[in-house]
């Protein structure tokens, strides 16, 4: 039985003083793959946020990749976040410097040090997106698909437990979607990460199916089906 790497018990979610979500209960187990999907304004970004320590959990019981999350303290956070890897649906990467310097950034600021490490490290992850021979591009020059197998490899360098993708295909074409969906599905497989990607793009949901949670009503609904999308 696969252990859990997402635990949320009786959570209440909230940006400032506002109530977004209430009485979360929700459970993720390594090497799941699992779709975030509710209208905008749901509270879809608030849950990511929370997950990843952007939110500060004040009630109820988290625990993501074996830390609590409730009042946990600023200095605990990189930590977190080392074991946790982040896709964004805007890439956010480094425009002045190539796709090499991008993923060594990275990989200084989570405390890598020796320079035959890193560049083995970099390797490893462009290899896992097919961009072994791409280290050399700057952003600028790559298709909106390869900047976000950038994105993909750089939330692979720590070896993460747990991936949260951020709407990663809305930016992209119907061809190279197919090809980010695919990608993230063998990553899920092949490195047991658990993988959480919020999602409107509900043609992806039903070419790739997978587990449903759902933001509804204040609400957090652990089994979605897509009937009732």
């Amino acid at each position: 039985m696969a252990e859990p790497i997402i635990e949320i018990k009786n959570v209440n979610i909230y940006q400032g003083n506002n109530l977004i979500l209430s009485d979360v209960n929700l459970e993720v187990k390594r090497g799941e793959f699992a779709y975030l999907v509710g209208k905008t304004g749901t509270g879809k970004s608030s849950l990511l946020k929370t997950l990843y320590g952007e939110l500060p959990l004040k009630e109820g019981e988290a625990t993501v990749v074996g830390f609590q999350l409730k009042n946990m303290h600023w200095k605990q956070i990189p930590f977190l976040r080392r074991k946790i890897g982040v896709v964004f649906q805007d890439f956010r990467l480094l425009t002045d410097r190539n796709v090499y310097g991008n993923l060594k950034f990275v990989l200084k600021a989570t405390g890598w040090t020796e320079s035959k490490l890193i560049d083995e490290k970099i390797e490893e992850v462009l290899t896992q997106v097919g961009l072994q021979d791409k280290g050399f591009k700057m952003p600028f020059e790559m298709s909106g698909g390869e900047q976000q197998r950038v994105d993909i490899a750089r939330s692979l360098l720590n070896s993460p437990q747990l991936i949260l993708a951020d709407e990663p295909t809305g930016n992209l074409d119907p061809e190279t979607t197919d090809e980010i969906m695919n990608l993230l599905l063998r990553i899920a497989g092949e490195t047991n990460a658990a993988i959480v990607m919020a999602t409107h793009d509900y043609m992806v949901v039903k070419k790739f199916p997978a587990r449903l949670i759902k933001t509804e009503n204040g609400k957090v609904i652990p089994h979605a089906t897509i009937d009732n999308l």
